[in-house]
């Protein structure tokens, strides 16, 4: 009897194994997900300030703008970019 006790703990213990390891999972799918989801924003929102510094630089150069004109300029680009980020994350 010992042993037919010991060979149902051991198909309840896998079975609780194989149950418990299938919900983890679609859990651990989800977080690679999010986190591919929040590194693209965080890329896109990276470009997008290396981006305005640029335009900036060049707004002040080549136009006729004034430097708050520039500056303006820059704070719109960055709003864009920070509102891309946004769609990508969700």
């Amino acid at each position: 009897m010992g042993s037919t006790n010991t060979s149902l703990y051991r198909k309840t213990a896998s079975i609780l194994l194989l149950a418990a390891g299938s919900l983890l999972l679609p859990t651990a799918a989800f977080a690679t997900d999010n986190a591919d989801q929040r590194k693209d924003a965080r890329d896109t929102r990276q470009d997008t300030r290396q981006e305005s510094r640029q335009d900036k630089v060049d707004c002040k150069k080549e136009s006729n703008k004034s430097n708050a004109a520039c500056r303006q300029d820059k704070r719109d680009n960055k709003q864009e970019g920070r509102k891309e980020a946004r769609d990508i994350k969700n």
